[in-house]
């Protein structure tokens, strides 16, 4: 401290006043912080990422032509950058959607807001996950296509208003008369929300990435999409090979055996995030 004062009374500051932090002062640190470390990381996590260098470079360059006068620049610069800030939005606007929908289905909102229809907090029972793999496991070996979304936290209300409404109980039976081909419900995906058949026909956003597998078709697209804008398990049957597929925040897990999907889909939480650890590295892209 005494350095300090010796440094700031050179200056010719006579008085030199502490500042006083308090517990409040602290924790507005300690949320900037971490709200500035989840945004880089955000950042790094996504295709923003080659866009922020982009920008990082433009004002390297801005910071070089203001040091050597290069005057030019400089005007060019300064008459762009209202332009610049409506051009960033634009650009980043799939990003910026999707970081508020990252927000929207935080943890630190869930123990707030609560759904007068939760259930104890499993989105579907025991029985539910049975009836899906068994029709899974009829449907593989005769390459019936299947699209299966189940409800998580984030509702999926606009996704099932697009397609045909069914509310009825969860059956294997149900699911493969679904899917059959040449029947009116097989296009499109099948919603399923607290252990019932919500809707089918749905049509599901498709994947703007461009690290997918080429050898996937729409119905994979269609599925990694979904799991992008929300968290529920989507389950693929393909059409052309009869494997088992499952995508869950933009990763698909593919070749799934049925123990395999069995224990992604358990409605038991405790062991859920474990469970789905163990096949990190199953990420196609």
């Amino acid at each position: 401290m005494e350095v300090l004062e010796s440094l700031f009374g050179n200056l010719g500051v006579t008085e030199f006043v502490r500042p006083s932090v308090d517990f409040t002062d602290l924790l507005d640190i300690l949320i900037v912080a971490y709200m500035i470390y989840k945004i880089i990381f955000w950042i790094k996590e996504t295709r923003a990422w080659v866009l922020f260098k982009g920008i990082f470079m433009i004002f390297v360059l801005a910071a070089v032509a203001t040091i050597f006068k290069l005057n030019t620049i400089l005007w060019i610069l300064t008459n762009t950058i209202s332009v610049g800030i409506i051009a960033v939005i634009v650009v980043f606007q799939p990003e910026l959607r999707k970081a508020l929908e990252e927000i929207g289905k935080g943890k630190i909102f869930s123990s707030f807001i609560r759904t007068g229809d939760e259930e104890g907090g499993d989105k579907v029972n025991t029985r539910t996950v049975e009836e899906i793999i068994k029709a899974c496991e009829k449907m593989g070996p005769v390459k019936t296509g299947a699209l299966i979304l189940i409800e998580q936290e984030v509702p999926l209300g606009d996704l099932e208003r697009t397609g045909i409404p069914i509310d009825a109980l969860v059956s294997s039976q149900l699911i493969i008369n679904i899917f059959e081909h040449n029947t009116p419900l097989h296009d499109g995906a099948v919603i399923i929300r607290r252990n019932r058949v919500a809707a089918a026909t749905c049509f599901l956003p498709l994947t703007d990435s461009d690290t997918i597998s080429m050898e996937l078709g729409t119905r994979h697209r269609a599925a990694i999409g979904a799991s992008e804008v929300s968290d529920a398990y989507v389950i693929v049957v393909s059409e052309e090979t009869g494997g088992i597929s499952l995508a869950r925040g933009g990763v698909l897990y593919r070749n799934l055996t049925m123990e395999q999907l069995r224990s992604m889909i358990s409605p038991t939480k405790t062991e859920g995030k474990k469970k789905l650890n163990l096949w990190k590295g199953w990420q196609d892209k």
